[in-house]
């Protein structure tokens, strides 16, 4: 089975977030970064499945140069090999252009199956893997929970809303956006390190002519402010609007 694996560079959770002096997305000169959490449990089932049915696993990701740190980890994980659409451009690119630029560097490798994490953890859209799919043609699921994959196709398990799950079958070749938790994640060990600076990434240049159908506007940290509001009438008239603005302004209670 031949899988790629669609991953991502974002700052880490610990860094003190700023926004660029644009106010158009975070300042990242100086940031740290990591690997995606969700993207790393879709390469994380993508090892596992190789190590059930054989294969290749390849890992593909979109950003600028410094891109190659997670690339460089995901080798050391276990992929076999990884391809880098390099552009400083696709660092803040929105679902329809990393999509595209994703779609141009695989689209000749003919992959068995495309996974990837169910969204990431700087713009949080989730629609990615669903655009991806679409340029690739492939049938898609998302929210997946569980993987059975057979010589007819795969059997997933989707998490829905409310705790209910739902099982379903797509045909090979497919694409699957993956759920954080689906499975225990792996690190790399020093032997893996060590082999991971042997193998290939391969460089390509994100196709021309891919525009974006969103942008962003404005990037702002969330204002902070005290107010206090005084309910007039009796306790019981008190108690039946601040239910009210609960439900209907905070939106806390249904």
């Amino acid at each position: 089975m031949k899988i790629a694996v669609c991953i991502k560079q974002v700052v880490t959770r610990e860094w003190q977030l700023r926004v660029n002096e644009g106010k158009t997305w975070i300042r990242d000169q100086d940031a740290s970064f990591e690997l995606n959490e969700p993207d790393a449990y879709a390469l994380e089932e993508a090892l596992r499945l190789k190590e059930k049915h054989g294969g290749e696993v390849v890992v593909v990701s979109a950003g600028p140069a410094r891109a190659a740190q997670v690339l460089r980890e995901a080798l050391a994980r276990g992929a076999d090999r990884g391809i880098h659409v390099e552009s400083d451009a696709l660092a803040s690119a929105d679902a329809f252009v990393v999509a595209d630029a994703l779609a141009n560097a695989i689209r000749e490798e003919q992959f068995n199956l495309v996974l990837t994490g169910l969204q990431s953890d700087d713009q949080g859209f989730g629609q990615v893997g669903v655009v991806l799919a679409e340029q690739l043609g492939m049938p898609h699921a998302t929210i997946i929970m569980e993987v059975q994959a057979s010589d007819s196709g795969l059997r997933v398990k989707r998490e829905l809303e409310g705790g209910w799950f739902q099982w379903m079958t797509l045909p090979l070749p497919a694409l699957l956006t993956i759920q954080s938790g689906i499975n225990q994640l792996r690190y790399a060990t020093l032997k893996g390190i060590m082999a991971a600076k042997k193998k290939e990434i391969r460089k390509v240049a994100p196709a021309a002519g891919a525009s974006a159908a969103q942008t962003i506007v404005s990037v702002y940290f969330p204002e902070k402010g005290k107010k206090t509001q005084m309910l007039p009438g009796s306790a019981a008239e008190a108690a039946k609007a601040l239910v009210q603005k609960l439900r209907d302004e905070a939106r806390v209670i249904a």
